[in-house]
This record gives structure tokens, C-alpha cells and sequence, in this order.
């Protein structure tokens, strides 16, 4: 995530002057994080001309397995045991519905089944390091066999070469050109804190029933950064203007089950304009006051992306 791997920032702030943040310190506290400020105010104080980044050694060494789950809650009980046995060499756990599958499988190219039959939701797990192949590959394949042997995934298949690899990582990677193809649908870019993925999903079943009960649900994302695309395609049969008329009422009811549950209301994709309305009915009202204080310190005039955030 680019907070976690941005060092430092030069900035022309809005009166012109320039903010010579551009250090490399791992360590600094002497004060406000000013680049942090920075760089989720989507331009309005600021416009960043420069960074220095963290880097990552090159992990050459990869290992994926796609798993079957039968919901959230075995699927968040897998990911325990995973990060417990593999620490930091856990690079991606990927969650997605049995739906958004299928809907790969209807619209994209060159994928196929990963099973012989079909489960009601897949994790897709990577593990990579700089160690040997051999030894990656080892420590996932015990990983795996504990969670099949303890009940914590219903089938798995480990990667053997990299065009398995590639090809698990296709099926996770086309589910948005899949749903475009759908049709129009609702997108929502939410994150939560982990534990509570399962009974937010819960939840939200049981208000979508409420609401009407044929919309579709293509739910997918970085289940271990606690980040879902919960996705809301227009019911079978349904005007393509679906989205367009209804977008707001079940948008609202989404929203409103993610703050219940201490989630955001984005988790990668910033405010901008259209989100800028449920921004400030969500936002708590002591941050909002002091980010209207701040831009109205930094940028009186309003010249910095108007329209944006706030």
C-alpha cells in the first residue's frame, strides 16, 4: 500500500511555496507526519512533484494455492492458520464468490474450471521469498494439508509450474472484465477489519433479501488487507438503468453495514466526487471539522481540485 512504501515527498503547496519533504528516513518523529497528509489529500492541498520510495527485496520465489471454502468464516479461520505458519512470506490472500467465478468462466478467455466441481467460495493464497523453490513450496504444501486435514478449506490445488501459477492468478484477475461484461452494477470499495469480514457478509445477505432479493452479488478482494469490492449486479432481466435508478438506495445500505461494522467507505480509491456526499455523512464529524480547518489553512482560496473530497 503506498502509505507504507512512501519515505518521503516534495510537494508545491497551494500559495506556491515548496515542502522539502524529500527524505529517506525509515525513523522520524519530530513532529506532524506531513507527508502522510499529503498524500491522501487527492491534490486539494497540494501537488506532489516528487518521492522517494521504499523498495522491497526482489522475491524471486513464488508459490500459489487456489482452496475452496464453504463461506467467510472458513475462510477467515484459513487465513489464520496461514499467516501463523507463514508469517510475512503470505504476500496475497484473495477472496472471491462462487458467483464471480462462474462469471470468469462465461465471459473470459482461456480459463478453465479449477475443480471438478464447484464450491461456494475460493481463496487464492501466494507465498514468495528469496529463498530456494523447494523450500516455499514445501512450507505451503504442510500449510495447506493442515487446513484440509483440520477442515478449514473443502479442496485445494498447489501450483506446479508457472503457467498454473499464472493461470489460478487469471481466473482472481478477470472477475472485474467479467462483471463489465455483465452489464452495469454497482461498485463499492470498502474495507473492514478482518475478523469482521464473515458477519458483515452475513448481514448484507440478509438486507439484500430485504431489499430485493434478485439482485446479484459478485463479492471479491484482498480478504487478508481486510479490502472487499462488494459488487452489486442488476437482477436477471432487469433495465440496463437499474444501476442508475436504484444505485442509491442499496449503495446506502451497503454504506451504512460497513461503518456498523468499523469498515471505510473506501478502501483504494479515495473520495473524489462521487463519493464526496457519503464522505461527510459518514466521516466522524471531529475529523471532518479539522480536515475542512486544515484546507482552509493551507489552500483559502479553494484552487487546489476543487470539487474534490471536501
Amino acid at each position: 500500500m503506498a502509505r507504507e512504501l512512501v519515505l518521503g515527498i516534495e510537494a508545491v503547496l497551494p500559495d506556491g511555496e515548496i515542502f522539502h519533504g524529500l527524505r529517506a528516513l525509515r525513523k522520524d518523529n519530530t513532529g506532524y507526519d506531513l507527508k502522510q497528509l499529503l498524500i491522501g489529500s487527492e491534490g486539494t492541498l497540494g501537488v506532489i512533484t516528487a518521492a522517494a520510495l521504499r523498495l522491497l527485496p526482489r522475491t524471486d520465489q513464488r508459490a500459489v494455492v487456489l482452496a475452496a471454502v464453504e463461506s467467510p468464516r472458513q475462510a477467515l479461520q484459513l487465513f489464520s492458520l496461514l499467516f501463523g505458519r507463514c508469517g510475512a512470506r503470505l504476500q496475497a490472500f484473495e477472496f472471491f464468490t462462487g458467483p464471480c467465478l462462474d462469471l470468469v468462466l462465461k465471459h473470459a478467455e482461456g480459463v478453465q474450471p479449477p475443480f471438478a466441481e464447484r464450491y461456494p467460495a475460493y481463496v487464492l493464497v501466494e507465498l514468495a521469498d528469496t529463498a530456494d523453490e523447494a523450500s516455499l513450496n514445501a512450507l505451503l504444501e504442510a500449510a495447506i494439508g493442515e487446513a484440509l486435514e483440520g477442515g478449514l478449506c473443502l479442496d485445494a490445488a498447489v501450483s506446479s509450474s508457472l503457467a498454473q501459477l499464472q493461470a489460478m492468478w487469471k481466473l482472481r484477475e478477470e472477475i472485474s472484465e467479467a462483471q463489465r461484461a455483465d452489464g452495469p452494477h454497482l461498485k463499492h470499495d470498502i474495507s473492514l477489519p478482518i475478523e469482521a469480514i464473515p458477519v458483515f457478509m452475513e448481514r448484507m445477505e440478509q438486507r439484500l433479501l430485504r431489499l430485493d432479493a434478485a439482485i446479484r452479488p459478485f463479492i471479491f478482494g484482498h480478504f487478508g488487507d481486510g479490502n472487499l469490492h462488494y459488487n452489486l449486479s442488476r437482477p436477471e432481466g432487469a433495465s440496463r438503468e437499474w444501476a442508475a435508478e436504484q444505485g442509491e438506495a442499496v449503495t446506502a445500505e451497503v454504506l451504512d453495514e460497513v461503518v456498523r461494522h468499523g469498515g471505510s467507505i473506501s478502501a483504494e480509491h479515495g473520495i473524489g466526487q462521487l463519493k464526496r456526499e457519503y464522505f461527510h455523512r459518514y466521516k466522524d464529524p471531529v475529523e471532518l471539522r479539522l480536515m475542512v480547518g486544515i484546507k482552509r489553512l493551507l489552500d483559502p482560496a479553494g484552487i487546489m481540485n476543487p470539487g474534490k473530497l471536501l
